[in-house]
């Protein structure tokens, strides 16, 4: 007897008559993470909103939750493990989603694979450096804390002379924001940084602002203000003490 799940077009005849039964749909590992979203958002609404200590049980971290279990009244237990089982759903679906968690070095001939067919629903994020700039270094040290932060984020970075032949250095530090292949963002020259002031934090929001993560920054980083009269002063005393040599 012929297998009713093989593809073929007598079975396909057969299953539009309604005498075999449909194939049944493979379930992939999107079709999964999708299930548990469901789940998750479906336990969301069927909890009430309460309050321990202050925070809402609904924004605490599993950790958070452990932390204040014996302070759960037996009336609210219910809705402790409730949000407990919610809270280790999402680990799971993020721990799927994680695919990258590491900075990857590309050349011209891995950019379309990388980036333009990076696949659906994935954000990528490219440095085009020169190792002899230093903001390019530091950007590039960010880089690789950030890319441990938010694994789902595909990090990428490539020498300029490699990528883009011929990119001029005043260009540099450049980073590209893709999603699903079409450019978001681009921030271009070291003008677009602020500097060697550039902390992790102020990268990281610049990034979430364009969509690349989910940050949990609730305002922009505030950015270090050089003290412009200490700077003149100690400039004038390095000014003086070299013409006490002479």
């Amino acid at each position: 007897m012929q297998d009713p799940n093989r593809d073929t077009e007598w079975n396909d005849v057969l299953r539009s008559k309604g005498i075999i039964p449909q194939k049944e749909k493979e379930i992939t590992e999107e079709d999964l993470v999708k299930m548990v979203e469901n789940t998750i958002e479906q336990k969301a609404k069927s909890v009430l909103h309460c309050y321990v200590s202050g925070k809402g049980m609904g924004e605490m971290t599993l950790d958070e939750l452990n932390e204040n279990e014996d302070d759960i009244d037996e009336d609210d237990e219910r809705m402790f493990e409730e949000y407990r089982r919610q809270r280790l759903l999402e680990m799971k679906v993020n721990q799927l989603k994680a695919r990258y968690g590491d900075v990857v070095e590309i050349s011209k001939a891995d950019y379309v694979q990388e980036v333009n067919k990076a696949g659906e629903g994935v954000w990528v994020v490219i440095h085009v450096y020169k190792d002899s700039i230093p903001l390019c270094k530091l950007i590039n040290q960010h880089f690789t804390n950030l890319a441990r932060k938010f694994p789902q984020t595909k990090f990428l970075k490539s020498v300029s002379s490699v990528c883009i032949p011929n990119y001029p250095d005043k260009n540099l530090p450049t980073i590209f924001v893709y999603f699903e292949g079409d450019l978001k963002k681009q921030w271009v020259g070291p003008q677009e940084f602020g500097g060697m002031n550039l902390t992790q934090d102020q990268l990281e929001w610049m990034l979430a602002k364009a969509g690349a993560m989910t940050t949990e920054l609730e305002e922009p980083p505030k950015r270090e203000i050089n003290d412009v009269m200490n700077s003149a002063i100690r400039g004038s005393r390095i000014d003086n003490d070299s013409d006490d040599d002479y």
